[in-house]
């Protein structure tokens, strides 16, 4: 019985840092790893589709999923909650798939102490607060006092991007992208020959 295993690739950092972006981007270069969709309580946003970008879902059926345990992680958000399929998660890692997320920095921390052995876990930075407060403004997505908020948020999770395996600062998107197709090259390389 062969006991290899997919890898768990976790990118988290502040909302407007590049995430969807550079995640989307991630899966073209490695068609086989799957995507974890999030479920989230969160109004899905004009351009967004239910179970491609989340999983939309009222509160009552998330939290009647907290306590059956379904959730790998959850957090709360802005007023919203967010959770990660552990379902989805075992079962690729389990057929040797590798599992990209992109989530936020609570979630990544519930998600190190499950996948520690079998994770790799990278913080996307801005180059500074003020980039960030420009790319979320250039979104249109949000209200000024949501932004502020975002970016209160930001800096505490800037703070606790020590305790990931690598930060990579999003500065010029080609440059980020091949950093991160590094990264998970010679992580994927590593765990496959450690096996």
């Amino acid at each position: 019985m062969s006991s290899k295993k997919g890898i768990l690739i976790v990118i988290s950092g502040p909302s407007g840092v590049g995430k969807t972006t550079l995640r989307q981007k991630l899966l073209t270069q490695f068609p086989e790893m799957k995507y974890s969709v999030s479920v989230t309580t969160r109004r899905p946003r004009k351009s967004e589709l239910n179970r491609h970008d989340y999983v939309f879902v009222c509160m009552k059926k998330f939290k009647k999923d907290i306590e059956k345990g379904r959730f790998a992680e959850w957090a709360e958000v802005g007023g919203n909650l967010y959770g990660t399929s552990k379902n989805f998660i075992e079962n690729a890692i389990n057929s040797e798939y590798d599992v990209l997320l992109d989530i936020d920095v609570q979630g990544a921390s519930q998600l190190r102490k499950l996948y520690y052995e079998n994770g790799v876990f990278i913080f996307i930075s801005p180059p500074s607060i003020d980039t960030l407060r420009n790319r979320l403004n250039l979104r249109k997505t949000d209200s000024e006092q949501e932004i502020d908020a975002r970016i209160m948020l930001a800096k505490n999770e800037i703070k606790e991007s020590n305790s990931y395996n690598y930060v990579v600062v999003n500065k010029d998107l080609n440059k980020t992208l091949e950093d991160l197709s590094r990264i998970i090259s010679s992580e994927k390389h590593n765990k496959t020959n450690r096996k």
